[in-house]
Order: C-alpha cells, then sequence, then structure tokens
C-alpha cells in the first residue's frame, strides 16, 4: 500500500467515525520508508557539519524539524499531519539520537530493551516481555547505532572484538554481540537505570522490602558494616546498591569501581573508576581486581564494587579488614550461602593458594551481612533475606537469617502470593549499631509482624 493508499484509508476511516490505526504501523510500508530515505539523505547533502556541531542541541533540533519540513515540500508525495510528524521526529531520533530506539528509552515504564537483530526488538515492562512494532531499516543501520553507543564510551565493537559492554549517559548499561558469533545478525541489550536513584521509600512503595527491612539495612550502612549484595540476573543488585548508598553520609570518601559505570551516588564525593578492555593488539586492559589495588592508595572511607567477578574478590575481603569497613558489592549468586561459596571460588582465582579455612576466615572478619534479591516468576523483584554471618565452627561459616520473604502460592493471574516477616532472632550487629547511635528496638524482630 503506497502513502498516497494510506492517507486515503485514513480519511475513508475518519469519515466511518472510527480511530485510524496508528502512525508506527506506516514503519512497515516501503513506500514511507523510501521518503524517509530520501528526506533523509537531502538533510545531510544540505547540511553543514561545521555549523552543526557549533549548535545547542535545543537549536539544533529545531533547525533540523525546519529543513525537513522544507523537504517534505519539496517532495511530491502526499501525507497527512501524522505522518508529517512522525518523519520529521525519526529524523530527528537518527541525527541526534539512536534512532528507533528512542521512544523506547523515552518511556520510563520500559525496563529493558532488546533487540534480537534489525527486525525484532522486545521490551519489559512491568517485569513481563512484549513485542515491539519498533525495527530497524536492515542490519547497516543497526550497526551504525551500536557504533554510536560504544564510541561515546571509547569502546568498539568489530569482528575481531565482537563482543562489548558499554553504558548510555544515564548510566543503562549495555550489551552488545555481533557476527560471527551473533548467527541471525547483532544483538544489543539495554538495561536501563532511572535518571533518578529510587530511593528506600519507593522499593517500600513498590513492595520490594518492608519499613522495618529498610531500618535495618539503613543501620548497616551507617554503622559502617560491610555487605555483600546477592541475587540472580535482573534481580535489582545494582537498584538496591544505589538506595543503600544514599545511608553513606556526604562527608565520606567513596570510590566505586564498575565494568561499565552505572552506579549513580549522589554524595559529593565520589571518585567513579571504570575497566578498560584490551586494544586491537590485545593490550592495554585494566581489571577490576587494578582498580580495586589502585583504589586502596586514593584514600578512601568506602570502596564499591559494582559487580565481583573475579580476582577482586580476594583485594576486596583485604580492603574490608584493613580500615575501609561499610564497603559493598554484588555478585551473581541465588542463595546467601552461593553467594560466599561464589566469594571462595574468586579469591582462589587472584593465584595465591590459600587455604579454604584462611579464606572462610577473611570472609567471617570482613563481611557482617548478605542481602539476597530476587525476581519472582511474576517479574517482581524483592528483597527476599538478609543473613548475619556470625562467625565459624570449625571449617564452616555460620549464619543466621534476620528476615525473608515466604512465598505462599500464587493466584490466579500468576501474581506471587507471601509475606515478610522477622525470624525473631536479634542479630549480633545489633550491639554494633548501639555504639553508633543507631539503636535497633526489639519490634523490629517481632516474628508474629508480617508484611504483604
Amino acid at each position: 500500500m503506497s502513502i498516497r493508499d494510506r492517507l486515503q484509508s485514513v480519511k475513508q476511516t475518519e469519515a466511518a467515525g472510527q480511530n485510524p490505526a496508528p502512525v508506527t504501523a506506516l514503519h512497515h510500508i516501503p513506500a514511507y520508508q523510501e521518503l524517509k530515505a530520501r528526506v533523509h539523505q537531502k538533510l545531510i547533502d544540505r547540511m553543514d557539519l561545521t555549523v552543526v556541531e557549533s549548535l545547542p542541541p535545543e537549536r539544533l533540533l529545531t533547525e533540523i524539524k525546519n529543513l525537513v519540513e522544507r523537504l517534505l515540500v519539496e517532495e511530491s508525495t502526499p501525507i497527512n499531519e501524522a505522518e508529517r510528524q512522525c518523519i520529521v521526529r525519526e529524523i530527528q531520533n537518527e541525527v541526534l539520537g539512536l534512532g528507533p530506539l528512542e521512544p523506547l528509552l523515552a518511556d520510563p515504564t520500559i525496563s529493558d530493551i532488546l533487540v534480537n537483530s534489525h527486525r525484532q526488538v522486545y521490551v519489559e515492562r512491568r517485569g513481563r516481555l512484549e513485542m515491539t512494532d519498533t525495527h530497524f531499516d536492515d542490519e547497516g543501520h543497526l550497526r551504525k547505532i551500536i557504533d554510536r553507543i560504544v564510541s561515546h564510551v571509547g569502546r568498539r565493537v568489530d569482528e575481531s572484538s565482537p563482543m562489548v559492554d558499554a553504558r548510555l549517559p544515564d548510566g543503562s548499561r549495555v550489551n552488545v554481540i555481533i557476527p560471527p558469533l551473533a548467527i541471525d545478525g547483532s544483538m544489543l541489550s539495554i538495561r536501563r537505570f532511572s535518571v533518578n536513584p529510587l530511593k528506600l521509600n519507593d522499593l517500600v512503595g513498590h513492595k520490594s522490602l518492608t519499613p522495618d527491612m529498610g531500618e535495618i539495612i539503613g543501620g548497616l550502612v551507617k554503622g559502617k558494616c560491610s555487605i555483600l549484595i546477592s541475587g540472580g540476573t535482573g534481580s535489582g543488585k545494582t537498584t538496591l546498591l544505589n538506595m543503600m548508598s544514599g545511608f553513606i553520609p556526604p562527608s565520606e570518601r567513596i570510590v566505586t569501581i564498575e565494568d561499565a559505570a552505572e552506579l549513580r551516588l549522589q554524595q559529593p564525593h565520589v571518585v567513579r573508576l571504570e575497566t578498560r578492555p584490551p586494544n586491537v593488539e590485545g593490550k592495554g586492559e585494566i581489571s577490576q581486581r587494578a582498580l580495586v589495588k589502585n583504589s586502596l592508595r586514593m584514600r578512601p572511607d568506602r570502596v564499591i564494587i559494582g559487580e565481583v567477578r573475579g580476582g577482586e574478590a580476594l583485594d576486596m575481603l583485604q580492603a574490608m579488614n584493613t580500615g575501609h569497613e561499610g564497603s559493598m558489592a554484588t555478585v551473581h549468586a541465588n542463595t546467601p550461602r552461593d553467594a560466599l561459596g561464589r566469594i571462595e571460588n574468586m579469591v582462589s582465582m587472584a593465584g595465591l593458594n590459600l587455604p579454604i579455612k584462611a579464606v572462610r576466615q577473611q570472609i567471617t572478619s570482613a563481611i557482617w551481612a548478605v542481602i539476597q534479591v530476587s525476581r519472582l516468576t511474576d517479574g517482581k523483584r524483592k528483597l527476599t533475606s538478609i543473613q548475619e554471618i556470625t562467625g565459624m565452627e570449625g571449617d564452616i561459616i555460620t549464619m543466621q537469617e534476620i528476615y525473608s520473604f515466604e512465598q505462599t502460592g500464587m493466584a490466579a493471574d500468576g501474581t506471587v502470593q507471601g509475606h515478610f516477616r522477622a525470624t525473631g532472632i536479634r542479630p549480633k550487629f545489633a550491639e554494633r549499631l548501639r555504639i553508633y547511635g543507631i539503636p535497633l528496638g526489639e519490634e523490629l524482630f517481632n516474628p508474629s509482624r508480617r508484611y504483604a
């Protein structure tokens, strides 16, 4: 169907008193794409790139809009006002933004954008995946957008380096994998983060945790107890870490270390460090372990590691044991016990061949609590366990659970049913917090208090 036919169809629909089909349906009409491509090319031919670089974004946006509208007047193809606005908006996104992804990035309800080749784009809303009608013109169009993303953070992606982690200006995490590793075409995954990080009240409002759990977590952070956050992929570890960092006093110096900088701490004295991948010759790589070692020479009060993945686990434990109390890190694991096992395995990757008992002793003396976050089957994220590390019995690290989320069933619509409850155990760290002037009332640990 041509744009002329499409226009006539819209008029007939409006005359019949019905709602016209959405303009996004035009994206799949070849004539529409051809018109947009012609106008886009003419725009590039007529734009003075030296002037473009000197204009502020708002002025440049207006200039592009005016020029595109003039070019559309020159075209002989009839289009209606809705189609005209759609073309103007898409060309603005192509020139200044990330093309077809811009409307998705502007939607605050979307938490993940998953591009499965140029033909198919999925998004996650409220924990559930859904397919969109967004698509790219071809593989070259998608690669152009990918190159624009990775070049902003000094990364590259090509056949010699077909996988890359990057980030958007708002801190959202980006992963790219291209052919020959991706068989059906380039794949792009964007894990979005809010420009304004969620606070404790937001997480309580979303029923991810209870006010009592928030008070305990806030006390642990203020009392400089080192904490390990455990959870699976997409469970909300980084969101929780951002929230917890809000309890750190503004007088402290914080050093953050990440593969792709995504933490958005609100304190005034934050030093952000990011790893560097190897160059084309395979040289120049700066690992997380090297950054952790260097950070200890930067006089930090606390070190925050976005995610522990390797030998830096040993340096993290040593930092927590040598005057950097209150440091925090995340790790991929399904339970708090598994998290400690993963830390043990990663310490062994440092290559020092330490006895397992010595490693566990370091863990016991460094980490006060393990917080488990999970993504439930209905897509909701919840803090499912707070466990305290109490010491060792023989060669085994002992732990006790302070708070937990107990699932009791499933509703007919697939929603997980359950409640939060205290176990009734008063943690040993309560005495430390009392000394720091952070008393925890007995009612916080009353097992009869339950929150849905």
